[in-house]
Order: structure tokens, then sequence, then C-alpha cells
């Protein structure tokens, strides 16, 4: 049976739902992951579960230690990863609310440890980054939204900013000219990793707020929070449908 793992974004630390069963807290070779890995039962199959920016929610985007979250997730038996992300609306059918399964990303990210082909390399490796997203996997995720009944796009580029502030109304125009979407700040180097441990990877985002420009509004934490508290019930739904359909 494959083997799925969550990662869960903001708004979504814990699993509620989820009998675990075993914590297993792993050391890598590029440090220590954002929390335990999480193990359990949830919609009828053993699944794992890792809060992206820790429990309770600590760590930045920035200083999310990616390289440690996948490798730890690979090291752990996972086959398939199932990354949750809360994300702005930039294209106008992307209202507060809405579902995204994207299809492509733009990476706007630096400074970030991005890559597992480093150091003490006998060859240079590189990877095809063509497609970032699990074309079968996003069919499922479709299939779950669709499903349920809920509002969402089947098709999305995600611009991936370096965060923690929020961007400006003029990097949300060029963003919307670079031809993005849904804008967030941890969909990279989460997707090229993964790819590179040769994981099957497909993001489920959830927009909380209009990004910056797109509403008359000041972007309000308090919504955002808002958003994420009416959303995350219909994530979790999803995704439990995604897992049981396997």
């Amino acid at each position: 049976m494959t083997v799925y793992a969550i990662i869960g974004g903001t708004g979504l630390t814990q699993l509620d739902g989820l009998t675990i069963r075993q914590s297993l807290p792993m050391n890598t070779p590029y440090g220590t992951p954002s929390g335990d890995i999480q193990i359990g039962d949830y919609a009828g199959r053993e699944v794992m579960f890792l809060a992206r920016h820790g429990h309770p929610h600590r760590l930045p985007p920035h200083k999310v230690n990616y390289r440690a979250n996948l490798w730890a997730l690979k090291q752990a038996g996972a086959e398939v990863i199932l990354a949750v992300n809360a994300v702005g609306g930039i294209h106008p059918d992307m209202g507060t609310g809405h579902f995204c399964v994207p299809h492509d990303l733009v990476d706007y990210t630096s400074g970030r440890e991005h890559t597992f082909f480093a150091d003490d390399l006998e060859q240079v490796t590189h990877i095809d980054f063509s497609h970032p997203y699990s074309e079968p996997l996003r069919a499922r995720l479709i299939a779950a939204l669709a499903a349920e009944g809920y509002a969402f796009s089947d098709f999305g580029v995600y611009g991936c900013t370096q965060g923690p502030r929020l961007e400006t109304a003029a990097e949300i125009i060029r963003l919307e000219r670079d031809g993005c979407d849904i804008v967030g700040m941890t969909g990279m180097p989460e997707a090229s990793l993964a790819r590179e441990l040769e994981l099957e990877y497909a993001c489920l985002a959830l927009v909380v707020n209009p990004a910056a420009g797109k509403s008359s509004a000041v972007i309000s934490m308090v919504e955002i929070e808002q958003a994420l508290h009416d959303g995350i019930g219909k994530v979790k739904a999803a995704l439990a449908r995604v897992l049981s359909a396997d």
C-alpha cells in the first residue's frame, strides 16, 4: 500500500482525527526537522503527518528546514507527499476560501538551502523540474475537491516569495505579469526537494486572503485566521477522501 505523508502548513499544525500510534523524532544529515513525524491512522489507513512550521506554529517560512523535513519523511518510509499551503489569491477567481491545486510554480525565494546535490558530489546532478507537481496526485486532489462540492481551480501557478512579510501591491502586479495565480511562502524548495528524493508531491492550496492590491481593504491577520478556521475542516475532508480513495 502506498505510504502517504501530509505536510501541514499554517492553520494545520495538528491533524485532528489522526489516531497517533507513534511520534517519531528524526535526526538527519541536514539538521532537525520542524517536529516529530506523527504516524497513525487517518481515513482508514496509516499516514504520516509533519507540521511544516512546528507545533506550536513557530518557524517562519524562511527558517523552515525543508531539507531535513523531506529527508526525514523519506527515511521514515513516505512515498507520496500531500502538501497543504495557505496562500493569497491573485487570479480573480481565487478569492478567500477558494481552493487551488497548482500545476506550476515560480520561485522568488533567496538564500534557502534548496538542494541535496550541493556537497561531496562525484558528479553534478540535475533533475527535470519542467512539471513540478505529480499529475496523478493532482488528479486525485481535484477529484476529491469536486466530490466534496468545494469551490476550486484545477490549475494555478504558485508564486513562492521569501517572507515572512507579505508582498507589496507592486510585487503582486509583477507576479501577476509573470503568470502567477496564487502567492505563498512555503512552496519552494519543498517541491524540488521532493523531486530530488523521487517522492510524488502535490499541493492543496487554500486561499486565505486577496493578495496585496487585489482588495481595497488592508490585509488583516484576524481575517486570515478566520479564513483558516473556516477552511481547515474542508482541507481535512478533501485529504480524507484522497486517502480513502487510493
